[in-house]
């Protein structure tokens, strides 16, 4: 079973939690703030999922930092239950694959934007209007520089790629002016 599935399955379970008690949003951010909490602390990370250690050991110190932690009793008890059937290693896509669920359920469409430059505070705003109005969501946006673009920008929602790139357009560009010379 590839991790994909493995973190669908999970991530639906919780998800179907989260809808029955309304609760969605807030195992959202626990399960967020839990994997931020690992990528802070990597020994803590070995600690509960390296198998060279011993399980029952690894299950107290996990145990342990849910419980200071403060997450919820669901949280409490879908952490566990994936460290009892070995999954804690999925956690991140597990993590990932939930933001995707939550954000389709608060009709929320993540956009990733790449410019060749800074761009200002109000055009960025306009942009996320834009793709509001194009897509009928509300749209996150996450904002990048790659000044090897050269110009212009890379928008990507889901699957979908706008690439108005100078980068992108010289390169077009070039591939026409080849084949226009093989003729």
């Amino acid at each position: 079973m590839t991790s994909l599935k493995i973190a669908r399955r999970y991530a639906k379970a919780l998800l179907a939690i989260g809808k029955e008690d309304g609760q969605a949003q807030t195992y959202k951010g626990e399960l967020g703030d839990f994997v931020k909490l690992l990528d802070e602390q990597q020994e803590l990370e070995m600690a509960i999922s390296n198998p060279l250690y011993d399980a029952e050991g690894r299950k107290r110190v996990l145990q342990t930092v849910v419980e200071r932690s403060g997450v919820s009793q669901v949280m409490k008890s879908f952490l566990s239950l994936l460290f009892e059937k070995g999954r804690i290693q999925y956690l991140r896509d597990i993590r990932d694959f939930y933001e995707k669920l939550t954000d389709e359920l608060a009709n929320i469409v993540r956009a990733d934007l790449v410019f060749a430059t800074d761009v200002s505070d109000e055009t960025l705003e306009r942009i996320r209007s834009a793709l509001a109005q194009k897509t009928g969501k509300n749209v996150k946006m996450d904002v990048s520089v790659d000044p090897a673009l050269i110009g212009g920008a890379v928008t990507k929602i889901g699957d979908l790629v706008l690439d108005g790139s100078v980068r992108t357009q010289l390169k077009s560009l070039k591939e026409s002016l080849q084949r226009s010379e093989v003729i």
